[in-house]
C-alpha cells in the first residue's frame, strides 16, 4: 500500500474508532457537563489528555510509515509494526484510548467515565486477545511470536525492546 493511501486510511480509522470510543461515547454519557472535583485533579486530567493525543498520533503514524498500512482490519499493514512506542507496549493505541477516558473522567469530574473506561478496556482486551493476536501470528508467524514474548501487551516496559 502506498504511504499516501495508508495515511488517509489511518486518519479515517483514527477518527472513527478512537474518535467514537474516546470522544462520541463519553460526550453521549456526560454531555461534557462537569462535576465538582478539586482543580488539581481536573488539571491532571487535562495533562493526561494531552499526553494521550501525542501517543495516538505517534501510534497511528507508525502504521503508515513502518507498516505501510492502517490499524483497520480491512486494510492491514504489510509489515509488523514494532518501532517507536511499540517497543514498550504492544497495544499503545488501546492503552491511550483507555487513558483518555480516564483523563476525561478526571477533567470533567465524572466517575461514570471510569466505569465506561473499564468496559471499553475489557472490550479492547477481548478484541486484541481473540482476534488481533491470532491474526498477527498467522500473518507474521515467528516474527510476531518473538515480539509478543518480549513486549507486554498492556503495561509498558520501561526499557525499549531491542528485537
Amino acid at each position: 500500500m502506498r504511504r499516501s493511501r495508508a495515511a488517509v486510511g489511518s486518519s479515517v480509522f483514527m477518527a472513527l474508532a478512537p474518535g467514537t470510543v474516546a470522544g462520541v461515547v463519553p460526550w453521549w454519557v456526560t454531555g461534557w457537563q462537569t462535576g465538582y472535583w478539586w482543580l488539581p485533579v481536573r488539571l491532571l486530567g487535562a495533562v493526561v489528555l494531552l499526553a494521550v493525543a501525542a501517543v495516538l498520533v505517534h501510534a497511528f503514524t507508525r502504521f503508515v510509515v513502518e507498516g505501510l498500512g492502517t490499524p483497520a482490519p480491512i486494510a492491514p499493514t504489510e509489515h509488523l509494526v514494532v518501532g517507536g512506542l511499540y517497543r514498550h507496549v504492544r497495544n499503545p493505541m488501546y492503552v491511550a484510548v483507555t487513558a483518555s477516558i480516564g483523563g476525561q473522567a478526571l477533567l470533567l469530574g465524572r466517575p461514570i467515565l471510569l466505569a465506561y473506561g473499564l468496559l471499553a478496556a475489557t472490550a479492547m482486551w477481548a478484541f486484541a486477545r481473540w482476534y488481533e493476536e491470532p491474526k498477527l501470528l498467522h500473518t507474521f508467524g515467528a516474527e510476531y511470536e518473538s515480539y509478543r514474548r518480549a513486549v507486554p501487551g498492556w503495561w509498558p516496559r520501561l526499557r525499549p525492546w531491542q528485537g
